[in-house]
């Protein structure tokens, strides 16, 4: 299992790849800024990718969609959620 340090540039990665943020480096943001609203800017399209981020590379299924917004708060919140719920 990894840790959440390790998670954090894996997910930093597969966010810009999942989103196409070309102009974005893993350098460019802060592992605990936010990825909506003044953080990244992501949007309410940009939450379903993460969601099929997350169950495409380490098959966690979100029931609820409303789990999301504390999930995806910052890239810190998710390495702690997928360290703790990661299926492979």
């Amino acid at each position: 299992m990894q840790s959440v340090e390790e998670l954090i540039p894996q997910l930093k990665l597969l966010i810009i790849k999942q989103l196409n943020l070309e102009s974005v480096t893993p350098d460019a943001f802060d592992s605990d800024m936010p990825l909506f609203g003044e953080g990244l800017g992501l949007d309410s399209i940009d939450a379903i990718e993460l969601i099929v981020l997350l169950d495409r590379n380490y098959g966690i299924k979100l029931a609820d969609p409303k789990e999301g917004r504390k999930i995806f708060q910052s890239v810190r919140t998710m390495a702690e959620y997928v360290q703790q719920n990661s299926k492979k």
